[in-house]
């Protein structure tokens, strides 16, 4: 049988978790062969695949890893601490390169101390650098240097998520005063 170009990559980091981004000659392959890939996938894995017009990822809905949710309050505290800061917090989050020493500060002084603590990934300097590079293995973040890095598009799937979290929230509240 014949596969797409680049298929054992393509297939390997999907499962390993990764996104692949628009910028990586893998994605145009995926993106060409979008209807095989979404069978392949759901077929195979019972997994979805989702193609953005610059990043690419599997959903499952049966996992109960907890690295999306420690994304998700990384995300949600930094821009929780951005917009403190009087910045704008999507606009620094898509375009700004971040030092370990700043993310270091902002969590370190935040006002959700306990969250922060009570969370392995983000407790400390030395577990915020691991999962760093978690996220940089995932193609979360782009790593400049050893203290630096920038958002990849992906970064768009856990603000997504934010957003629609907050919407559903919201209409529940709207729906509980109205009665």
């Amino acid at each position: 049988m014949d596969f797409p170009r680049y298929h054992k990559e393509i297939v390997g980091d999907l499962l390993d978790g990764k996104f692949i981004l628009a910028t990586d000659a893998k994605f145009i392959e995926l993106k060409n062969s979008a209807d095989f890939y979404g069978k392949f996938f759901k077929e195979t894995f019972g997994f979805y695949l989702d193609i953005k017009s610059d990043y690419a990822y599997l959903i499952s809905e049966d996992t109960m890893e907890t690295l999306s949710r420690d994304i998700c309050i990384f995300i949600g505290l930094l821009c929780y601490e951005l917009d403190k800061e009087g910045k704008n917090f999507i606009d620094e989050i898509q375009y700004a390169e971040f030092d370990l020493e700043t993310i270091d500060n902002y969590l370190d002084n935040s006002s959700y101390s306990d969250l922060i603590l009570n969370n392995n990934q983000l407790k400390n300097s030395e577990s915020r650098k691991q999962f760093l590079g978690t996220l940089n293995r995932r193609n979360i973040i782009d790593r400049n240097s050893d203290k630096k890095f920038s958002f990849t598009p992906a970064y768009k799937v856990f603000m997504d998520f934010a957003k629609n979290f907050a919407k559903g929230r919201l209409t529940k509240e709207q729906m509980i005063e109205n009665d």
